[in-house]
């Protein structure tokens, strides 16, 4: 009973790190959708800083209270998560000015193969036949969700490729720092937020400035505006910290996977929110191929002999102290 019992509460705290994930990921896209359409806060770099700058400030008080223990990360492994994780969100800023909609659906699409890749390549995984076919309808069902035109140019294509691979290469590098030094999500986030903060806010304004040609300095500034900015920083905390535990707990891959459903609840909210505008069969039909994916990943990828297995050679190297 014991092995059952140890088994039930782990896919309990996994279910509940991954609705974690859902509610602030969901929740932090409507908040930011309004900040910026409603208000004309178009500075998304710019935020983006100001999240970490808040987690950053989340990750000292509960240091200062006892909750965080002292780690190690090494600065040059710190280093290289922050050239990935801000040439991603960089990048996907640059990408959705550059691209149509259904190119940049498209290009967020392809990270599913580009992590199973690394994931292959890096800490030599296998999958089963029956999880890459579910990994397979999982992308047709989002893409006929989303992918409404598509077209393609250079620039727009060469800013897609970087924040695939740099966003991709961040997602690994979350679940393999914390393998390796044995860290918890607060620990990372400890070390990498402070750092991402400080280069968003220093290089946010001028790409902001350079995406849509206004200063965020010179921002109208109203009360309501103001709300919805404390907003989205509040909900970030939990949406970055998330993040962490869900990878940290499952793979990439797997954070990949679930995490389109993420984009189907956004497109049933947003019929709830908006009406029945933007909803019609071929919506309806992406999201049941999607879920349909999504439920055959989750069983074949637990199946003890057709889970995404992992070779006698581990390239952990975790740290004791």
């Amino acid at each position: 009973m014991a092995p059952a019992s140890k088994a039930e509460k782990k896919a309990a705290v996994d279910a509940a790190a991954w609705m974690f994930n859902v509610v602030t990921s969901v929740g932090i896209i409507i908040v930011n959708k309004a900040l910026m359409a409603t208000y004309g806060f178009s500075f998304a770099t710019t935020l983006t800083g100001m999240h970490f700058a808040t987690t950053t400030l989340m990750t000292v008080i509960l240091k200062m209270l006892g909750y965080v223990q002292p780690s190690h990360l090494p600065l040059p492994d710190l280093l290289k998560f922050v050239v990935f994780a801000n040439f991603s969100i960089v990048g996907m800023n640059i990408s959705l000015m550059w691209n149509s909609v259904g190119f940049y659906q498209i290009a967020k699409l392809t990270m599913i193969p580009v992590s199973c890749l690394l994931e292959v390549v890096l800490d030599k995984i296998r999958y089963s036949r029956d999880t890459k076919l579910s990994i397979g309808i999982v992308l047709l069902g989002v893409g006929v969700c989303t992918v409404t035109d598509v077209s393609v140019n250079t620039r727009g294509f060469i800013a897609s490729f970087i924040a695939v691979w740099s966003t991709s290469m961040q997602q690994y590098y979350v679940h393999y720092l914390q393998r390796k030094y044995s860290l918890s999500s607060f620990n990372l986030l400890g070390h990498t937020a402070p750092a991402q903060a400080a280069s968003l806010l220093l290089l946010g304004p001028f790409l902001d400035f350079w995406l849509t040609n206004a200063r965020v300095d010179r921002y109208d500034y109203k009360t309501a505006s103001l709300i919805f900015i404390f907003m989205s920083c509040t909900i970030a905390v939990g949406t970055n910290l998330s993040q962490f535990i869900c990878i940290g707990r499952f793979t990439a891959v797997s954070f990949q996977v679930l995490g389109h459903m993420k984009t189907i609840l956004v497109l049933i909210m947003g019929f709830f929110f908006f009406g029945k505008e933007g909803l019609n069969l071929q919506v309806v039909f992406g999201m049941v191929i999607a879920v349909v994916g999504m439920i055959w990943y989750g069983n074949a990828s637990s199946k003890p002999g057709g889970k995404e297995r992992r070779s006698h050679s581990l390239p952990t190297n975790k740290t004791e102290t």
